[in-house]
């Protein structure tokens, strides 16, 4: 099956979803003819060095019964476009293998082999092997299916791009409308583009396909987000031909000189809503559809940069720019209304709602909900021990008419709850949750943007008090699934006073958040004249009532169709919300997980310049995937939400994601950068471990956090400098720490060549690496010493869990002063740890007092780990909360 193809259908529901399938693992070999092979530089990826002589490391695995076997690994190799030629690696020495910071395999011997290459601009490569001189080589691409390798020589630095677009896009279609525009980005040029389209005919939109040209005139790789479905967007990714299955957001190209060209489709401006898709020659199409009664511009984007990120930013920006202009334009009272509301927020009011432990009754209880059912799920929370701060009342609280054919054609008949279901009422039933529950600091329901899926029932206490129209929807003609036909819904005239005494009610209800579904609806309605008059009127009535009654406390879901996407989502004047970064998680579709993490990944590339804080979907802790979806959350930079079956939990993967602070309160550790992947053009068939990056902190000081997962169906190893890690300052000096196991690297720079990590990942494997930089002290005699603060040991997002760190040496001592987010165990790299007596030379305080000498040891997992057990020593000591929540612990050793 293609990259291309149609996967698997996800869903006992609409919420269906159809991925791309891994290919077949192929019949596990008997373990001692198992054999690894892979190298840094990487194999099917394109890298920039620095120019200078490259050297390509490699690392083989064989079963240890052939250890002594005359393995052979060679080269294969064009220098600078010339002949390809053969380079035999030699044995690494031991001081240059790269560091493991994972348990010893008994089922493997591992070697460890290099070779330098001298090149000008570029090297293609590949690996080959043997295991005796007398036998055939076997080549990786064979072996593994790998593409060649290739490196660029980065000479680049001093060069200036072109103005004119032609240089890049060689055909451009003269027809276009290009300008030259300042870019806001660093090393890149911006264009846009603009053609005149048709208006509608007959309450029909105008729907017309535009030649633009092909990027580069040829290109190594191309990475796409397209339209999976109506609600979601997607990665798509490829090689020299451009196909695409399915209608892009944005499109970037590399060039094989490892330049990007990113053209983004922007809607939203007007009535215009401006596609990309991929034309028989590999060359791009606009595919553009108008619902306006005239003829409209369509607006194309275009940016080329040395980085992909760099020329992505580029284009979002202009587009943040020409929305903010357009939405000043339509709505200057509402846009006013928001700015003023968006400048009384206060950041607090939303810290728990982001930053606290949040629980969803989707999953968990099923599709018929009840008061009961949440009343027992809470208390079963709470004797486990689980102290969750938020509440997501989801689908099915609602009163509905079961009218038509299943949930899609059920509408909403009055504000209060299901009568029979919550026999309390909505108000009732929060009162209750609120009072046995203290802890639960906000509490949020689900709802439609229309009401409900099938709108609002015209018979309904709410269609006799709001002006309702029917209209009609198209159908979904991908699944067949009761999504088409007509709905009714609340006319324009009334959508503000609907949502503004809807949203009332909910706070009178106690209710102070809200999840807002099924946005894509909108974007189904076969009328031009419905779209163009109710799509922004919705979006701007739920965006003003949101921040009016719930201060930016929601959850924008199914809502990345183009027009919410660019003309909401990018707007700058109020808070950020949570929006839906991908479709759903789904607990009983194992082929589902790796896809999920992969596509949340990939979506951020794109929604981290949106003003929102990506939220990747709830999940379980009982599960296959469980620590797989838990990583993939605690360095995603966004909100984390269980959905448990009320009694099955997991407490120590809980543990790893959260902590309590001082004044008894369940936090996550969010890094302040939100994660993407790193490797934008590597394709989810491809054998390559996918690698989200994410950073936390000031620049240059912070901490760069790298979350790795094996999303493959077989065993995977690579090795992974730290200066793929974000944020890492060349020639800063690091540990590298792994999540899993506790182990530490050695003092490492990114600049230097040693700094190489080799990891090995199962099936559903995944590891978190966060680089702690260190400070460097000289004592009076010369001895050198460094020091690092780890944060919270045994949490997954460790390094969010700082908020304070310094260090100094005064009369002889090295003093650490920190703050932690929450209790728990701090970590301290000390170089010279081993040669310390924690009797002796150590002294530890928290809020000015000695903590006791048992809390405080030396980490099993490496000798040069200084642990405090600050959680015990908080307990043991009767410590009460100043005037702030965070952790205050002072360490002082000394060093003469």
């Amino acid at each position: 099956m293609s990259a291309d193809e149609p996967g698997e259908d996800f869903g006992d529901n609409f919420q269906a979803v159809f991925i791309t399938k891994q290919k077949p693992a192929p019949p596990p070999a008997p373990p001692e003819m198992r054999i690894s092979l892979t190298c840094y530089p990487p194999l099917g990826q394109l890298s920039k060095l620095p120019p200078g002589p490259v050297t390509v490391h490699t690392v083989l695995d064989v079963h240890p019964g052939r250890a002594q076997e005359p393995w052979e690994v060679c080269l294969w190799h064009s220098v600078d476009g010339k002949q390809w030629s053969d380079l035999s690696l030699t044995p690494s020495s031991s001081d240059t293998y790269p560091s493991c910071l994972q348990a010893e395999d008994s089922s493997i011997y591992r070697m460890y082999l290099r070779g330098e290459v001298y090149a000008e601009t570029s090297i293609y490569f590949t690996l080959k092997l043997r295991h005796g001189t007398d036998l055939e080589w076997k080549w990786v691409r064979d072996e593994t299916g790998m593409d060649n390798g290739i490196v660029i020589l980065d000479r680049t630095s001093s060069s200036e791009f072109s103005r004119v677009l032609e240089d890049y896009i060689p055909d451009l279609n003269t027809k276009l409308e290009t300008r030259t525009l300042l870019s806001q980005s660093p090393r890149t040029q911006l264009w846009s583009l603009e053609i005149s389209v048709p208006g509608e005919s007959n309450d029909t939109a105008s729907r017309t396909d535009i030649e633009l040209g092909t990027p580069w005139g040829s290109y190594l790789r191309w990475f796409a987000l397209v339209r999976l479905w109506q609600p979601w967007i997607a990665p798509r990714q490829g090689k020299t031909k451009f196909e695409l299955d399915k209608d892009a957001v944005m499109c970037s190209f590399q060039s094989s000189e490892g330049k990007h060209l990113v053209v983004l489709g922007l809607s939203g401006l007007n009535n215009v809503m401006t596609m990309l898709r991929s034309g028989d020659s590999g060359n791009l199409i606009l595919k553009v559809r108008n619902d306006g009664t005239a003829s409209e511009a369509s607006n194309v984007l275009v940016a080329v940069g040395d980085e992909f990120e760099n020329a992505l930013a580029s284009v979002m920006y202009q587009a943040r720019i020409m929305v903010m202009r357009s939405r000043q334009a339509i709505v200057p009272e509402m846009e006013a209304e928001m700015t003023t509301l968006n400048e009384e927020f206060k950041p607090e009011w939303i810290e728990m709602w982001y930053d606290g432990l949040g629980y969803c009754t989707w999953n968990a209880l099923g599709q018929r909900l009840t008061a009961q059912k949440i009343y027992d799920a809470l208390d079963t929370l709470s004797s486990n021990g689980i102290n969750i701060t938020s509440l997501i009342i989801d689908d099915n609280w609602q009163s509905i008419d079961y009218k038509g054919d299943g949930q899609f054609q059920y509408g909403w008949l009055d504000f209060e709850a299901e009568p029979d279901a919550f026999p309390d009422g909505l108000q009732g039933t929060v009162g209750k949750i609120r009072s046995k529950h203290p802890q639960i600091r906000h509490l949020a329901v689900w709802h439609a943007l229309l009401g409900y899926w099938g709108g609002v029932s015209p018979g309904g206490k709410l269609g006799k008090t709001y002006k309702t129209i029917e209209v009609m929807r198209e159908e979904d003609r991908r699944r067949e699934m009761p999504l088409g036909g007509s709905m009714n819904i609340v006319a324009k005239q009334d959508v503000h006073r609907f949502y503004d005494d809807f949203y009332r009610f909910l706070r009178r209800s106690g209710v102070d958040g809200v999840k807002t579904d099924a946005q894509f609806m909108t974007d189904m309605w076969t009328s031009s004249e419905i779209r163009r008059d109710h799509i922004k009127t919705y979006i701007d009535a739920w965006t003003l009532s949101t921040l009016r009654y719930f201060g930016s406390r929601a959850i924008s879901c199914m809502s990345q169709t183009p027009s919410i996407l660019f003309y909401s989502q990018l707007a700058s004047n109020r808070p950020a919300f949570l929006c839906r970064n991908s479709d759903d998680f789904f607990p009983e579709i194992p082929s589902s997980h790796t896809w999920h993490v992969w596509t949340n990944a990939h979506n951020a590339l794109l929604t981290q310049h949106l003003n929102i804080l990506p939220d990747w979907d709830m999940f379980q802790t009982v599960h296959d995937y469980s620590g797989f979806h838990a990583a993939a959350r605690c360095v995603s930079g966004g909100p984390i939400y269980v959905t448990d079956v009320p009694g099955e939990h997991n407490m120590d993967l809980l543990k790893q994601m959260t902590g309590v602070t001082t004044r008894g309160k369940t936090v996550i550790f969010r890094p302040s950068v939100l994660g993407k992947s790193i490797d934008t053009y590597v394709e989810y068939k491809d054998d390559i471990l996918l690698k989200v990056g994410s950073y936390h902190g000031r620049s240059g000081t912070g901490t760069p956090i790298l979350a790795i997962f094996n999303i493959s169906s077989r065993h995977l190893t690579e090795l992974i400098p730290l200066s793929r890690f974000p944020g890492v300052v060349p020639d800063t000096e690091y540990v590298v720490r792994a999540h899993n196991t506790g182990l530490t690297t050695k003092p490492i720079q990114a600049s230097s060549a040693e700094s190489l990590i080799t990891l090995s990942l199962d099936v559903r494997g995944y590891e978190i690496f966060t680089a702690w930089p260190l400070s460097s002290f000289t004592g009076e005699k010369g001895d050198h010493i460094w020091v690092g603060n780890l944060g919270l040991v045994g949490k997954m997002a460790s390094g969010a869990t700082i908020v304070y760190s310094a260090m100094k040496v005064s009369n002889k001592r090295v003093f650490i002063e920190a703050r932690f987010k929450a209790l728990g165990t701090a970590g301290f790299y000390i170089s010279r740890l081993p040669k310390l007596s924690l009797k002796d030379d150590f002294i530890a305080t928290m809020m000015g007092q000695v903590i006791p000498p048992k809390t405080v040891s030396v980490s099993k997992a490496d000798k040069h780990v200084l642990e405090v057990d600050a959680e015990t020593a908080w307990r043991e000591m009767g410590l009460k909360p100043g005037w702030s929540n965070e952790l205050e612990l002072k360490v002082y050793f000394n060093f003469p």
